[in-house]
């Protein structure tokens, strides 16, 4: 099942680059549109303080909100070393 589109286009775009790195979107809330998971929910990740995020249906400035969400997703610390790791052993098999 596919999730409806966030209305504001640059939010959109921020919520698909956080899907293609495995984060998952879910839709509805009491307060927000919806929420995205990090993939790995880990306590060593920032004691899992960012592994939620929520995502607001009407942001007071959507392209700076869309930014923070590519922050939050980028800046995932379990992503971030798990991706180190798979770099370091390239690096080591050569």
């Amino acid at each position: 099942m596919t999730r409806p589109s966030h209305s504001k286009k640059e939010v959109e775009q921020a919520l698909r680059h956080a899907e293609s790195q495995g984060w998952r979107v879910e839709v509805g809330g009491s307060h927000c549109w919806g929420k995205l998971y990090c993939p790995y929910n880990d306590n060593e990740c920032r004691c899992g303080e960012f592994c939620i995020a929520s995502v607001w249906s009407t942001p007071k400035n959507p392209g700076n909100f869309a930014k923070q969400l590519v922050r939050v997703v980028n800046n995932c610390t379990a992503h971030r070393a798990r991706e180190a790791k798979g770099k370091h052993v390239e690096v080591e098999e050569k």
